[in-house]
């Protein structure tokens, strides 16, 4: 896991894509960053492998950055390609299932009072 960040220090995270190869047959992941504002993970899935309906009680936003998966928000799939974003409210059911190895990040946002209807 990745060492506690502080939020007021800045950082250059290098060679992620060298360190955490698709493995086969498995889904991994690494801790990038992380502290009481932001946490970005990355994972790795060979094709095949998935997550099961999950939800965080913090803002996800997840970009796909090899492969192709089939993502579902809240009942609704949709095929994500190299590239595509998702963005997932606080409490969101997700799942996920890949198509072909993939590699994506996830980064996950404290909203604090903006749940409570501030913009």
């Amino acid at each position: 896991m990745a060492q506690q960040t502080p939020v007021t220090q800045a950082g250059v995270f290098t060679n992620l894509a060298s360190e955490l190869p698709v493995v086969p047959k498995s889904t991994t992941s690494r801790v990038v960053l992380d502290n009481d504002l932001i946490r970005v993970v990355e994972f790795t899935f060979d094709a095949g492998e998935l997550l099961t309906e999950q939800a965080s009680p913090r803002a996800v936003v997840v970009q796909l950055l090899e492969g192709t998966m089939s993502f579902t928000v809240d009942g609704a799939e949709s095929t994500l390609h190299v590239g595509d974003v998702v963005y997932l409210a606080p409490g969101t059911p997700h799942a996920l299932v890949a198509t072909t190895a993939c590699r994506m990040s996830l980064v996950m946002v404290e909203a604090g009072a903006h749940l409570a209807g501030e913009n």
